[in-house]
């Protein structure tokens, strides 16, 4: 995780982030003048189900960008779930035209788990949007 800035267009206050995953994806909502997230659930499903519940999600926060976690090892080096959470963001863009901004995700489901989360992945969600929001300007 570098501590540099991310350039955030002013327009964009409400992102969706999604802590992605092969069974389950956790959701959080959040927005930029609190920079804080709220957990909002996790589902089950994969591929076009996904994206269907995902589209329900969408419809009810209206964000104007999404977040999604991208998995590295320790080390920073990329491996199979990288590519995959990658490609999962390419997806999101090009189905609901939203501008998609990657957060390096390491530890944090193990930090949700650590504070006692109940919907590990929500809060992994929640810390990868808040992570997120402490980055942008």
């Amino acid at each position: 995780m570098s501590a540099m800035p991310v350039l955030v267009d002013a327009g964009l206050q409400t992102f969706l982030a999604l802590d992605f995953g092969l069974k389950r994806t956790g959701f959080a909502v959040g927005n930029r003048l609190l920079r804080t997230a709220q957990p909002q659930g996790t589902i089950a499903a994969e591929g076009d189900a996904r994206f269907v519940k995902i589209a329900q999600r969408i419809v009810e926060w209206q964000p104007d960008a999404l977040v999604v976690g991208v998995p590295f090892h320790p080390d920073g080096a990329e491996h199979e779930n990288t590519v995959r959470a990658r490609r999962f963001a390419r997806q999101l863009h090009g189905r609901f035209k939203l501008p998609v901004f990657e957060v390096d995700e390491r530890y944090s489901t193990t930090e949700a788990l650590q504070a006692g989360a109940k919907d590990a992945d929500a809060a992994a969600a929640c810390i990868i949007l808040e992570q997120f929001l402490r980055s942008i300007e």
